[in-house]
């Protein structure tokens, strides 16, 4: 999956499942289920997710939704294997950001 969201330190909720074409409920839901989800919150409680916190979520979203993971599979999974599938999921992503960009640029041309 390939998602677009600017370059930015932080990220609104609204933003984060609109990338992810989810709704917001569901990320909230995700970060109670995650521990390794925890975004900032400002003093009106209003959640602000980090590049750390995205990727995560982008692994998250492809165990649950890609690969079809339980809950407390995708939970399992985190727990067990945690650096390197995180590691593999993040070259694939790399991977397919290259394959998306060369295919808009054959569009393109």
């Amino acid at each position: 999956m390939h998602i677009e969201l600017p370059e930015k330190l932080y990220y609104s909720i609204g933003e984060v499942a609109k990338a992810f074409h989810v709704n917001n409920s569901l990320i909230r839901f995700w970060e109670k289920e995650f521990d390794v989800l925890k975004p900032k919150k400002n003093a009106k409680g209003n959640r602000k997710f980090t590049p750390e916190d995205i990727k995560h979520l982008k692994f998250i979203y492809h165990l649950v939704k890609e690969r079809g993971f339980t809950l407390e599979g995708a939970k399992t999974h985190l727990k067990e294997n945690k650096k390197q599938s995180l590691k593999t999921f993040e070259i694939i992503a790399k991977l397919e950001s290259v394959k998306h960009k060369l295919i808009t640029l054959k569009t393109n041309l």
